[in-house]
């Protein structure tokens, strides 16, 4: 449990390389921990309980965002406006370097563009639209205007342009106009790799929490504007991450793979991986999956919850598919109340050398304090449909202080989320032809 401390929700930069010169379709991405001595975010006078306190706070609103509500003119659902990733790309000919949130709850990437009627304060150049030769606007009557939703899209009428409308729960908001640009990456033979055509939003009216570090958010979800469904081919539906627990303080990495050869040529064994099917649910823009139960040593616990009724043998039914979203960007795990009573008990049981205590932060609903002893954390097993994920310590429990650890799933009352302190150390592969996502434990810090 030493380095678990180092669990902090990550706000990361992306520096894109080209992985292989013989695979122009794989694509391997560095990143970088928010608090990371790297980062331009890293405040070294902040204590790693202050980070992991700021972190939970981060993945308790960012999960309420992920909630159906109905929506009104201007009101997107999209995830809010602080994301965890930074992303570094250039856009336009000629380029224009922009670093932007990458954000796995969002599908169309915008930026913030000139001339700007209202525009936030950012550190680098702001895109000119009107210094490229690519960018070419996108009538009100195109399918990619279609895309999206009726609150979502508007139109100029006199110039005949698409346009878009995003406000996030945390009140910041883009407007502009839907385009198409050339979107280049850079490649480890220093030759950037280009994507012309890619639609995003050209922002000329933004506000609210946006970090004057960034330029915009890049779309990273599942639905058809995200850059992600519009590489496609590009990358062949693929891409995958591996999140080390090590990369907040220390100088190994996580990386995330785009195409075919998304498994890193450090890989063991393809049976040690387990793959459960993603689940088509609406909004497209997230990721669901179908989960069964969760078993605390030996002890299995179906999951139950107001959209999940198990059948008389424990497998789940039709109806039941898709009842959590798996989410990078949220630090936490989150579970439906119910069950997480049922769960917890279990967990508290089975811990030995520790007593419950309260979180002094009030956050965490399980936490443990042990006197002179070693405490001894039970092995957690996710079960989703067709996947057994089997979780270690670090996992499934947060190092709060030398004596006290806190288990780092907590209930909801509203949607479930996978979050990343379960997929840490782990390679989490989606692919998106095959509709599925796949799990295998890897050293995330070692050289991928």
């Amino acid at each position: 449990m030493a380095n678990s401390v180092l669990f902090v929700t990550i706000f990361i930069f992306f520096s894109m390389t080209l992985s292989s010169s013989t695979n122009p379709k794989h694509f391997t991405v560095e990143l970088i921990h928010r608090d990371s001595p790297h980062s331009p975010l890293y405040k070294p006078q902040t204590t790693p309980t202050d980070r992991l306190h700021s972190a939970f706070l981060r993945s308790i609103s960012r999960s309420r965002r992920f909630n159906h509500q109905p929506q009104t003119d201007l009101q997107s659902g999209l995830i809010g406006a602080g994301g965890e990733f930074f992303m570094s790309i250039t856009i336009g000919t000629p380029p224009t370097n922009v670093l932007a949130i990458a954000d796995t709850g969002s599908d169309l990437t915008w930026v913030q563009c000139k001339p700007c009627q209202q525009c936030y304060k950012e550190n680098g150049p702001i895109f000119d639209k009107e210094k490229s030769s690519s960018y070419k606007s996108e009538p009100c009557d195109s399918r990619n205007c279609n895309a999206l939703s009726t609150t979502e899209r508007g139109c100029d009428e006199a110039k005949g342009v698409c346009k878009y409308r995003y406000s996030y729960g945390d009140k910041s908001f883009t407007r502009g106009d839907v385009a198409t640009e050339t979107i280049s990456i850079g490649s480890a033979s220093g030759s950037p790799v280009s994507f012309p055509g890619t639609v995003f939003g050209c922002g000329y009216n933004n506000g609210g929490n946006f970090d004057e570090n960034g330029s915009g958010i890049i779309g990273l979800g599942g639905g058809n504007l995200s850059l992600i469904s519009q590489l496609g081919s590009s990358i062949s539906n693929k891409f995958s991450y591996c999140l080390s627990h090590k990369s907040s303080t220390m100088n190994s990495t996580s990386v995330i793979n785009l195409g075919t050869s998304s498994i890193p040529s450090g890989a063991s064994n393809v049976s040690d991986v387990v793959s459960t099917p993603l689940v088509d649910k609406e909004p497209q823009t997230y990721y669901y999956l179908t989960l069964e139960a969760i078993s605390v040593g030996n002890t299995k616990i179906p999951y139950t919850s107001s959209m999940y009724y198990p059948n008389d043998d424990g497998v789940s039914s039709a109806a039941t598919k898709g009842n959590i979203i798996i989410d990078s960007g949220t630090t936490l795990t989150l579970l439906e109340s119910g069950f997480y009573d049922r769960f917890g008990a279990a967990v508290e049981e089975s811990v030995t050398g520790a007593k419950r205590v309260s979180d002094p932060q009030g956050l965490l609903s399980h936490c443990f304090k042990s006197g002179s002893a070693e405490i001894g954390l039970p092995e957690i097993t996710v079960h989703f449909s067709g996947a057994d994920v089997r979780l270690s310590a670090l996992n499934a429990f947060v190092k709060m202080s030398e004596d006290m650890v806190c288990l780092s799933m907590i209930p909801t009352n509203e949607v479930a989320i996978y979050g990343n302190f379960a997929q840490m150390d782990f390679l989490v592969g989606y692919d998106l032809e095959a509709r599925r996502v796949s799990f295998q434990r890897m050293d995330c810090s070692a050289d991928l």
